[in-house]
């Protein structure tokens, strides 16, 4: 039950020592920060056996910026959707949940410490990029309780390598040496089953007046988001609701039907991809959750994996059937070295300067070059190129806050070839993705910009205009190595639409 060691740290503030429990304390605050479920989730798991620990009640707080970068209609619809289906697993649970969307910008300033002022401790999730790491130190700074942190980002503690890969092969080598022993410690199911019974509720009836009256707690089906101080351009994907629910339902879908064909997820028309990354990103499904329904499907267990070599082959490491190899080398291989990246590279795993040498110096020897389109980012952003593949992707972006996996790839390359500089390419990359992608600002986000520009790759040839040693696609050769006529004709025009087009 208890969590591992390697997942656990705690904050120090910079302002001074160490913060004490405070025993007589009327409840642990778990701060739903990266993780935003009650399943399979190892800072709830933890925050739920301090409770017992300590002998008090859990108080749940999941709360909403509107403050971040990039914050509009598309990101908060989700997120807020989640806090629906959280709020509703939590009463069932018998467990007090305080709700909180900001309403306009700092409202939410002071909400930790008056929180604090009669808590045990905090217990919340580390999460290696974005915003997370500055607000939970800044979360340090304000309370005057420990801030005890919980990794359940990944498969593998994030902090257990200790160093950055720049391939995925060498990477996928750790995955290797490391599988094993990390599996042998999953996230409960079900982790609020280890509090107390005589705790239900009573967290939420010991809140400070001052928080019930600064911050009253959000009525989450009654929240407009016209009314809040958010981009409002970019609408919510009424197709994909957020929520660990609807997360589910992703997920038995994939394992149903569509993990038998993931070899083929590289055609647009074959609906082979697992489609979870959005719900990963937001905390509303574990990997963990992915990898056992995997397993299960395939009648696999861990002792298959024990006393394996560390090849760092793709395939057959696992000893499950190939698709399911396939997609657990993204799962774990791939998702996992861009969690690496950020958290060995804080400072700077989203910048250009962070691409390996060959690149930079590839790309700055052909910066110059001359392009045969330059488009500015208000003409990427509303599809208007003259490629009707690229422009289709676009729009997929646009209406459904997702690419198809293959052609995101395409899109990144293509960015590059029609912009006047790298850098540029780099920053177009950047605001698109993160505006519009339900997924936008993952690792996961990150690392596959980054890769467009040479990331976890080796120099390729031959050196080409524009591109140099930098892998190259076009658009023709896409369209002979998969079938994109359907594709383009579902997604062509530039309007947002509300979701799918079926």
């Amino acid at each position: 039950m208890e969590v591992p060691s390697s997942r656990l740290s705690v904050l120090v503030p910079a302002d001074g020592p160490e913060r004490s429990v405070r025993a007589d304390g009327d409840y642990v605050v778990y701060w739903m920060l990266a993780q935003r479920r009650t399943r399979y989730n190892f800072g709830l798991q933890h925050a739920a056996m301090r409770a017992r620990e300590l002998g008090k009640p859990l108080l749940v707080v999941e709360a909403l910026s509107c403050s971040y970068r990039w914050a509009g209609d598309r990101h908060h619809a989700f997120a807020i959707e989640g806090m629906r289906a959280n709020q509703a697993a939590l009463a069932e649970q018998g467990v007090a949940y305080f709700p909180y969307v900001e309403p306009a910008p700092d409202e939410g300033k002071g909400l930790h410490g008056a929180l604090a002022a009669r808590a045990c401790l905090y217990v919340t999730d580390h999460w290696p990029c974005f915003h997370m790491p500055k607000w939970a130190a800044l979360v340090a700074e304000e309370i005057d309780v420990p801030m005890e942190t919980v990794d359940s980002c990944g498969i593998l503690p994030v902090r257990s390598a200790q160093k950055a890969f720049a391939r995925a092969h060498d990477f996928r080598r750790h995955v290797h040496r490391t599988a094993f022993e990390s599996l042998q410690a999953v996230p409960l199911e079900e982790p609020l089953e280890l509090l107390a019974e005589d705790s239900s509720h009573s967290a939420g009836k010991l809140l400070p007046s001052a928080v019930e009256d600064r911050w009253p707690a959000t009525d989450l089906g009654a929240v407009d988001l016209g009314a809040l101080p958010i981009d409002h351009d970019v609408a919510p994907v009424a197709s994909s609701p957020g929520g660990q629910d609807e997360a589910r339902k992703v997920l038995a879908r994939f394992i149903d039907s569509r993990l038998e064909n993931y070899l083929s997820r590289n055609q647009p028309e074959a609906e082979a991809a697992s489609g979870l990354s959005p719900w990963l990103h937001w905390g509303h499904i574990s990997p963990h959750e992915v990898l056992l329904a995997v397993a299960d499907k395939e009648g696999w267990d861990p002792s298959a994996i024990e006393g394996q070599k560390a090849t760092g082959k793709r395939e057959g490491w696992w000893g499950m059937s190939a698709p399911a190899e396939g997609f657990m080398d993204e799962l774990v291989t791939w998702r996992e070295v861009c969690f690496n990246t950020c958290q060995e590279r804080p400072k700077d795993y989203g910048k250009y300067d962070a691409l390996p040498e060959f690149a930079k110096k590839t790309l700055e020897e052909h910066a110059k070059d001359r392009r045969p389109s330059v488009y500015s980012l208000e003409e990427f952003e509303s599809a208007s190129t003259h490629d009707p593949l690229w422009n289709a992707a676009q729009n997929q972006l646009r209406r459904e806050g997702i690419i198809h996996n293959y052609l995101r790839m395409l899109w990144g390359k293509k960015i590059l070839h029609w912009t006047e500089s790298p850098r540029e390419a780099h920053r177009i990359m950047v605001e698109l993705n993160n505006k519009y992608c339900l997924d936008g600002r993952d690792p996961n986000s990150w690392g596959g910009i980054m890769w467009v520009l040479g990331r976890y790759d080796r120099a390729w040839g031959p050196e080409r205009e524009i591109f140099g040693k930098v892998r190259y696609m076009t658009s023709d050769n896409t369209a002979r190595k998969v079938r994109v006529k359907n594709y383009v004709a579902e997604y062509s025009g530039n309007g947002q639409g509300s979701g799918s087009l079926f």
